[in-house]
């Protein structure tokens, strides 16, 4: 049997999954991204001994992790280290009114018991529920390709989607176990990863609780980067040809087939298979014939996207005080107006926010004695974004971090970069700007996403946070192997998967 040749777009988690998946089964692998370094949008800078990582922040699922390299007889400590995080994070309420979240079940349960007497007891109730729909959820669900129905016609199954609570919101859910406002947001929280208000989305996804407080809150040693490197050399220890600055500029295809990729250079490259990792609109409207589009510009614009960000990377010369690692402020009540962070198209007036400062984690990340901070502000996608904006936004969250921390801060910032929708627009063609994809919505689950298959070319997949199973890190390490897996099936070159 010829040797297969399939070219990858984009070498974010989902691309390198789907490359090394692929190459595994002896096909030649061909790996091309738009920028110079690796990672999408988990790619990395470095300024005078300060390191960003540039998005993703939070490692949870680790059992994801493990499953990834496992499948290739490695083991995740062969590409790094792990520290779990102790606390896991922090959720600040208002001036001297925060909540450190332990690591240890019982002292978290201790801790809500505080709050709300009987919340211990609840707490057991809900997690046992949310252990099931993760186990089934994490383990065989997000791992079909949702191409049919059929897929999912079995009666275990469909007794399985019934007891997973698919058609309550997660709103609702949570409510039925707790009444203490303070403990109703700390577990809506989670959802927020998925890109929708907790009152939109399934209450499936408590399997999200779980992940957080049974599986816990991790850090790679050295930043989240570490886990692209760790891909990257496992990629191409199993053969995956990797080319940087390689931005393609059209798919060519014939009679239903996809040819060739040409690249913004002229140059054409010939492919049995092309698996599209770079954003799924951007792959769909633009680089294929709109003849082969899968979907509608009108199709697009209804989609629910996950909000985008404004994000801030700065470096600080001195330590920070009253901060953790993974910092939640939520000292603003947003009331019924919560869904213009996901849908409003304009700029909220009380903008939730994140801090993260993992050189209280790892001082590798930052010169000594100074701090590496990462500011994230959730917004809706397709905002105008300007400089002017960017700036007003961040002198509104810096009023109210240095007022609960109790500390100047802006005065020692010796490093300054802003980030936000027209940066996710040109340095990975995001669709309105967004940041995460699609909101993870009823309507937009499992069969009811962009399908993971070209229905008008016989050989053009995509994978990523458009596509199945939908956002975050972990379901991206999932999506590549799910379309490498029905590559392998549709193209007969099946060996061991």
């Amino acid at each position: 049997m010829d040797q297969k040749h399939v070219v990858v777009i984009g070498s974010g988690f989902a691309g390198l999954s789907a490359a090394t998946h692929l190459a595994e089964q002896s096909c030649k692998v061909t790996l091309l991204e738009k920028n110079e370094t690796p990672g999408g949008r988990a790619r990395k800078f470095e300024h005078q001994g300060f390191v960003f990582d540039m998005g993703p922040s939070w490692y949870w699922m680790p059992d994801v992790f493990v499953d990834y390299f496992a499948h290739f007889g490695k083991k995740v400590s062969d590409y790094y280290d792990l520290i779990r995080l102790d606390p896991s994070y922090a959720v600040i309420y208002g001036e001297n009114d925060q909540l450190d979240i332990p690591a240890d079940l019982e002292e978290f349960k201790k801790m809500l018991e505080e709050i709300e007497p009987g919340a211990g007891v609840q707490l057991d109730k809900f997690l046992e529920q949310a252990k099931y729909k993760y186990q089934v959820g994490i383990h065989d669900l997000v791992k079909k390709p949702s191409r049919s129905l059929t897929e999912f016609a079995s009666p275990g199954l469909l007794l399985d989607v019934i007891k997973m609570d698919v058609f309550q919101s997660m709103s609702k859910h949570v409510r039925k176990f707790f009444k203490s406002e303070k403990i109703i947001r700390l577990m809506e929280f989670p959802v927020l990863f998925l890109g929708e208000t907790a009152e939109n989305i399934p209450a499936l996804y408590s399997l999200m609780n779980y992940a957080d407080i049974a599986l816990g809150t991790w850090y790679p040693k050295k930043g989240m980067h570490e886990i692209i490197r760790g891909m990257v050399e496992l990629a191409v220890e199993k053969g995956v040809s990797i080319r940087y600055g390689a931005e393609v500029e059209e798919i060519e295809i014939e009679n239903g087939v996809a040819k060739k990729i040409r690249l913004i250079s002229g140059e054409k490259i010939e492919a049995d298979v092309v698996v599209a990792g770079a954003d799924y609109h951007h792959v769909d409207k633009h680089l294929v014939n709109p003849k082969y589009s899968n979907y509608s510009e009108e199709y697009w614009d209804k989609r629910v996207l996950a909000p985008s960000s404004l994000l801030f990377y700065l470096g600080i010369d001195k330590r920070l005080q009253n901060l953790r690692h993974h910092n939640l402020f939520f000292d603003e009540d947003l009331g019924p107006h919560a869904d213009a962070i996901y849908r409003n198209p304009k700029w909220p007036e009380k903008p939730l926010f994140y801090a993260s400062v993992p050189s209280q984690t790892d001082p590798t990340v930052a010169p000594e004695g100074m701090e590496n901070m990462f500011l994230l502000i959730p917004l809706a996608p397709d905002l105008e974004d300007s400089e002017e904006m960017r700036e007003k936004y961040f002198h509104i969250i810096m009023d109210r971090l240095e007022k609960i921390t109790g500390q100047e801060i802006r005065s020692h910032i010796v490093f300054k970069r802003s980030y936000a929708h027209a940066d996710f627009k040109k340095d990975y063609h995001a669709y309105k700007g967004n940041a995460y994809g699609l909101a993870n919505t009823l309507t937009q689950t499992a069969i009811l996403k962009p399908s993971l298959k070209n229905k008008k070319v016989n050989n053009l997949y995509y994978t990523g946070q458009l596509t199945v199973p939908g956002p975050g890190v972990p379901p991206s390490l999932i999506s590549g192997y799910v379309v490498a897996k029905e590559v392998i099936k549709d193209h007969d070159l099946s060996q061991k998967m």
